[in-house]
């Protein structure tokens, strides 16, 4: 073997393998980055860049977003040309973690559409609670920093705060909250929770919006892992659809299923359509529900996944969370309101790959 082959071997073994360097940012502390470029972003020649720019600009109306994107909130409403400003003041990073792993998981939720009553009667008998007067929410990031993403949820009982009441406890006795309708199904209701907001059509024929605004405290636990476990479906069979189909079949196990979660989540009236955590209405498969312990709400995301046997390429915003929502490399990709909406999102389980897109003066601290 000639020496300059030994040496090629020698280059390659040093240099050819190297990872690239992880990159932190203050504002991020456990989001592990990867810089990258737009040209590796998968057919992002393809993306509409005038309708990014307007989702963006809608971004910006969010305090988060106004906060991680700064001036270019401004300057995006002077700006000539859409593509010319993505690519002039972002950078691309990819979103890694500690053991590189790129790939994560996407999954899809919808605007459920619900019936109820504003008053109880017939079959209209499961409760729609705002957030209940006695629920204490501890909040204990000014004395220790590392917990400002947790909250302790509770109520007091003689002097001492003690876990609030589950899914069941809840359903036995009476909640200390006002009530904001009452639907004709408690499996419509629990999805609902799953989604985090939707639309109430009344037995009067008007419609009220309702959205997230508290839950009890309790772990969520996924249903579908509890039908797996008494073999009432596989894991290859679990979705949206065949937990609905099953509960349906089997009504008198319902309660069984649903108290499995013992997390109950609280609503409020919105006056528009299904609202994320940033209080923006959310925009048909440009919005997505992250883990803001590593994406932080109102960034700009690219995303680079499968849906329904399509390659899906496109940016979209972090404009909502959910409970089940956890890791750094994972999304929920909202997908609309009505029955199209509800079919992609119960089956969606997709290998995902994430960019953020930062502005380019931020400052990188490179491990």
């Amino acid at each position: 073997m000639k020496a300059s082959t030994y040496f090629l071997i020698i280059i390659l073994l040093l240099f050819g393998c190297t990872p690239k360097q992880k990159v932190l940012f203050d504002s991020l502390p456990n989001t592990y980055l990867i810089k990258s470029d737009f040209k590796s972003l998968p057919d992002f020649t393809q993306e509409k860049y005038f309708e990014v720019v307007e989702n963006f600009k809608n971004n910006c109306r969010s305090s988060k977003a106004k906060k991680l994107y700064g001036e270019l909130c401004e300057e995006v409403d002077t700006m000539s040309d859409a593509k010319s400003f993505l690519t002039t003041s972002f950078t691309p990073y990819i979103i890694t973690t500690p053991e590189d792993k790129q790939k994560g998981l996407l999954t899809g939720y919808y605007e459920p559409e619900l019936h109820a009553s504003l008053k109880r009667h017939g079959k209209y008998q499961y409760p729609l609670y705002e957030t209940p007067k006695d629920l204490i929410v501890v909040d204990l990031s000014s004395i220790y920093p590392a917990l400002k993403n947790y909250r302790l949820r509770g109520r007091v009982v003689n002097n001492r705060l003690v876990p609030y009441d589950t899914r069941a406890q809840s359903k036995r006795k009476s909640v200390n909250a006002e009530i904001i309708c009452y639907c004709d199904s408690q499996v419509d209701k629990f999805f609902l929770e799953i989604q985090g907001s939707g639309r109430v059509t009344l037995d009067n024929n008007s419609t009220i919006y309702v959205g997230y605004n508290n839950q009890n405290g309790h772990k969520y636990r996924a249903i579908g892992r509890y039908l797996v476990k008494i073999g009432a479906l596989t894991l290859e069979e679990v979705s949206l659809q065949s937990i609905r189909t099953w509960l349906n079949k089997n009504p008198s196990r319902v309660d069984e299923v649903l108290n499995y979660n013992k997390s109950l989540v609280y609503f409020k009236q919105r006056k528009q359509g299904a609202t994320g955590a940033l209080g923006l209405e959310l925009t048909p498969t440009r919005s997505v529900a992250v883990d803001r312990r590593y994406i932080p709400l109102g960034s700009m995301l690219y995303l680079h996944t499968n849906i329904a046997d399509k390659e899906l390429n496109k940016i979209v915003f972090a404009q909502d969370t959910g409970g089940a929502i956890k890791g750094s490399v994972r999304a929920d990709l909202f997908l609309g309101t009505g029955k199209k909406a509800l079919e992609i999102a119960g089956k969606l389980k997709s290998e995902l790959q994430l960019w953020i897109l930062l502005p380019k003066n931020k400052k990188e601290i490179t491990k």
